[in-house]
């Protein structure tokens, strides 16, 4: 899997949620993410989010994909309650 963003915007991104991109592509690994469809942000491009552990916390990534195998990422912040009870509900019964 290829991983591409924003330079700028990642930079923006780690300021206000304290999350890289680089530990954001780690949720893709997670055997239990959580994934679906983003139809809110999805005006311009398909959007997609995944709810997914990297090494350090539970993480919410919105992603586009691209060409190939190539995943842009637009934005990531740590998982609120709602979306760390819904990935342990649905991945940890």
């Amino acid at each position: 899997m290829i991983f591409e963003w924003d330079d700028e915007k990642a930079q923006a991104n780690l300021e206000k949620h304290g999350v890289s991109f680089g530990e954001a592509t780690e949720v893709f690994y997670d055997p239990n993410a959580l994934v679906d469809y983003d139809s809110e942000h999805s005006e311009e491009e398909a959007r997609f989010f995944i709810i997914g552990l990297s090494s350090r916390r539970l993480l919410f990534v919105i992603y586009a994909e691209r060409t190939g195998d190539a995943v842009r990422i637009i934005s990531a912040r740590k998982a609120d309650k709602a979306e760390r009870e819904h990935y342990e509900r649905t991945r940890h019964p």
